[in-house]
């Protein structure tokens, strides 16, 4: 029989809580649950008001993966969906507001991706991001020297960045900036990547183009699109081991020497978090976010 848990008033079916999601260190379901519970306090505000994508992996990573944003079937009439514009056409997606609606979205076992906006200003960014991707044999060690440069230049802007791993190979840089038309933060993000391939152009490309890209760090300025959504801050990540996308602080992308150190499981979560709190947390401050340049 399915265990029935109250979560603030709301009953939840949890299910196959032993199932192992993660199959590189048996992590399972139940594992999951807890740490999504255990992250809500830091993880809830960055997804407040931003409808919710899922990349779905119930089976784990090598089960089927898959992709939704439409409310799923099933979906409880407690959880909090809006309408938003599609260029196909109006859809209605998830918002998650709540533990509740936490604890519901990862009993599907998901990644949770957010876009750049809140709903209600749907072209309205208020963060701006760069998505630092390595090529082989470039690591993220090279994402952090092409992040530092970005920081900076950033700064000289006005406009503070924070990071995070993405729980996959790479690094995000993400900015409070005042609501801003989305076409205007892609533009703005492109100029900064192009900025900086000129600036160091043995470690950074700017463009998608394959061929470009072994051993540099592709600059994907692109997830600025109001259509394009990122890995949401402490999401787990559809991988063998339960990666994470973390917050890290700067010292510690500027003492990166090899890969490891940048990656972070879900047990590594609530220590960290004990230590530096939300290392986010400035992006959720209004009176933090600058105007773009």
């Amino acid at each position: 029989m399915t265990p029935i848990t109250e979560v603030e008033g709301r009953r939840l079916a949890l299910s196959n809580l032993e199932k192992v999601v993660h199959p590189a260190t048996g992590f399972t379901k139940g594992e999951l649950l807890h740490y999504y519970a255990t992250t809500a306090e830091a993880l809830l505000p960055h997804l407040r008001d931003r409808p919710v994508s899922f990349l779905r992996y119930p089976d784990g990573p090598d089960g089927q993966v898959f992709f939704t944003k439409n409310v799923p079937p099933g979906t409880p009439d407690w959880v909090v969906t809006a309408q938003v514009p599609r260029s196909e056409g109006p859809a209605r997606m998830v918002l998650i507001q709540d533990l509740p609606s936490l604890m519901w979205a990862a009993n599907l076992v998901t990644e949770l991706h957010t876009p750049q906006w809140r709903i209600g200003a749907p072209d309205e960014a208020d963060r701006l991001v760069f998505d630092l991707d390595p090529g082989p044999p470039a690591t993220v060690v090279e994402c952090c020297e092409v992040a530092l440069w970005l920081r900076d230049r950033l700064a000289a802007d006005g406009v503070g960045a924070c990071a995070k791993t993405s729980g996959s190979k790479g690094l995000h840089l993400l900015a409070a900036v005042e609501p801003t038309p989305s076409r205007a933060t892609t533009d703005y993000a492109k100029r900064l990547a192009v900025a900086a391939e000129k600036a160091i152009p043995h470690l950074v490309v700017h463009r998608m183009t394959r061929s470009l890209r072994p051993g540099k760090v592709f600059v994907d300025w692109s997830q600025n699109a109001a259509r394009k959504t990122t890995a949401a801050p402490y999401t787990l990540r559809a991988r063998a081991e339960p990666t994470v996308s973390a917050p890290v602080t700067w010292q510690e992308v500027a003492d990166c020497a090899s890969p490891d150190s940048l990656v972070f499981r879900a047990p590594d979560i609530a220590p960290r978090l004990r230590a530096h709190g939300d290392l986010l947390a400035p992006l959720l401050d209004p009176a933090g976010a600058a105007p773009l340049p």
